[in-house]
């Protein structure tokens, strides 16, 4: 059994929650969420508290019941304070510039210039040329968008070059001795 499932989720005052059947809507300052969860999962939603539970005869209802309250709590975070994910860029020349329209543009040491769009959803920010700050409401959208722009250039483990994320410690080699 799910021990994240059985504990439940309150509601703060300025969230606004709307539950259909399977389908979650969750408003808040930022904006709005909503996702439709598995049958086997019973959701109820009584004086600001949510709680989850499995059906009857469902073999895995508690793996889905603790999936969805975590997913549901991520949309409760979400829209009252966005989730943010910073990422450095760290090489001779590597630089990062933002259009308009959300586009990036990195110059990582390749012979052109890589642009990459944005989803809509996402707000950017870059403080300066080698810093990246994506923030968005979604949790899964942000996480999603930092790896695909690390998938550009992963930090090598000899010199360390590449974009990581700001907390990434990457474990350097030792150079090949003569």
């Amino acid at each position: 059994m799910s021990r994240i499932a059985k504990s439940p989720i309150f509601i703060p005052s300025n969230i606004n929650v709307t539950l259909n059947s399977q389908l979650i809507l969750v408003k808040g300052k930022y904006g709005h969420l909503s996702r439709t969860f598995h049958p086997s999962v019973k959701i109820e939603y009584l004086n600001d508290k949510i709680t989850f539970k499995s059906r009857p005869n469902c073999s895995d209802g508690w793996a889905q019941a603790g999936t969805a309250r975590a997913l549901v709590n991520s949309m409760i975070i979400g829209v009252s304070k966005k989730f943010v994910k910073k990422l450095k860029l760290s090489g001779v020349g590597y630089r990062v510039s933002i259009t308009k329209g959300n586009i990036i543009n990195l110059l990582l040491g390749y012979s052109h210039p890589i642009q990459y769009c944005l989803p809509e959803n996402i707000d950017v920010e870059s403080p300066s040329a080698t810093e990246i700050i994506l923030k968005s409401i979604d949790k899964q959208l942000v996480g999603q968008v930092a790896a695909n722009l690390r998938s550009y250039r992963k930090p090598e483990p000899y010199k360390g070059k590449g974009i990581r994320y700001e907390d990434e410690v990457v474990r350097m080699k030792e150079a090949k001795k003569k």
